[in-house]
């Protein structure tokens, strides 16, 4: 038996690349004998987490994987390698360090060597079968931007909103909050058109993935595509993945992210109170009900934040063909990470009932701003 000088290691690694599971018991057995390859093992782990980086993925997109695949126990073990592996570098991209901070803490692992053995095993062959992704930013190691000096102001002060949006229990302060986040939204990118045409830079459009959970993804990725069209971004949802890809400039990304999740958020609670009201009075909702409230719902606020943008912007005709220019670039930007997307049919039961909640839902989070109670 190997003291860790690699024969252990290259023995059960074998498994990794196996299709039945009988090899990986095997090589979880000559793992749980060989203490003196524990090392050797973790820093293999490393090794792959580090490779994952190269092949463009991130920290969260590695996560949703294994909490997709597996179990809380592997998710736990990817944790420990990815906080090992990223505090090799002395700075990390912004986005990086919020998803790392995003991450759980790492609990002791279990005194059973075998099924810890056997984790760790299942855990790798998920991780070297990953596919290569577009990258979407910088990898650490690579040369990084200069870092803003805190968060800037506009981008505080939307997330306040939405916030209070999230919080409150009256459905029209809920409405207004949202509606002043996002002609926030809409004024910011008007600043930044007003900048680049006063003082044109290189910028290019960047890229940021979001996560889009089951149940009723399509529904999301929907909502999330409404999100980004109105605020100058494009979305291509990788339903095989979990995720969507918001390509647009840099200055967009953030507060589109925001939106969304607050208006997940808010539509779900929308949700929840809608089924207690169908079962107070007698009717059983089901998931098309659910469904169906979360497609009308994604549908009818694309069109209102689309209205709103478009009313901001309307405001300052002058810069309505440099706003143009930068729509064109994004979407050259899009076409080139994703030459080969395709339309997908949105599959869902129809239930009436659900698409009218959901529809009122979205009225209620409308985005006509200027209401009283306020704050500008």
């Amino acid at each position: 038996m190997s003291t860790g000088d690699g024969t252990t290691i290259g023995k059960a690694f074998e498994a990794l690349y196996a299709s039945d599971d009988g090899s990986l018991d095997t090589a979880a057995s000559l793992l749980a004998a060989d203490p003196g390859a524990d090392a050797e093992r973790t820093r293999r782990g490393e090794e792959f987490v580090r490779t994952l980086w190269t092949r463009g993925w991130q920290p969260a997109d590695v996560v949703r994987m294994a909490r997709r695949d597996l179990s809380d126990e592997h998710v736990q073990v990817l944790t420990g390698l990815i906080r090992s592996e990223t505090a090799r570098y002395g700075t990390l991209p912004r986005r990086w360090q919020a998803q790392l901070d995003a991450l759980d803490a790492v609990p002791t692992r279990p005194t059973d060597r075998f099924s810890y053995a056997t984790t760790v095993l299942e855990l790798y062959r998920l991780l070297v079968r990953l596919p290569r992704l577009d990258a979407v930013g910088p990898v650490p190691g690579e040369t990084l931007p200069p870092a803003a000096a805190g968060e800037p102001r506009m981008l505080s002060r939307i997330r306040a909103l939405l916030a209070k949006a999230e919080a409150t229990g009256y459905p029209e302060e809920a409405e207004a909050l949202t509606a002043k986040a996002q002609e926030l939204m809409a004024r910011h990118s008007l600043d930044e058109v007003t900048l680049a045409a006063g003082a044109p830079s290189p910028e290019t459009p960047g890229a940021i993935r979001i996560g889009v959970e089951p149940p009723y993804e399509q529904a999301k990725a929907i909502l999330l595509d409404a999100v980004a069209t109105a605020n100058h971004c494009r979305a291509v949802w990788n339903e095989a993945y979990g995720f969507s890809t918001v390509v647009g400039f840099e200055g967009d990304l953030d507060p589109v992210e925001l939106l969304y999740t607050s208006l997940l958020v808010q539509g779900t609670a929308a949700m929840t109170r809608a089924e207690a009201e169908q079962r107070a009075g007698g009717r059983k909702r089901t998931k098309s009900f659910r469904q169906s409230f979360l497609l009308a719902y994604a549908n009818r606020l694309g069109t209102r934040l689309s209205t709103t943008s478009r009313r901001v912007a309307a405001e300052t005709p002058a810069l309505l063909p440099a706003l143009a220019s930068r729509d064109l670039a994004v979407t050259t930007r899009t076409d080139e990470l994703f030459p080969e997307t395709r339309a997908t049919r949105v599959r869902a039961a129809w239930d009436e009932a659900g698409w009218t909640h959901g529809a009122s839902a979205a009225d209620r989070a409308g985005l006509h701003p200027g209401r009283r109670g306020v704050e500008g």
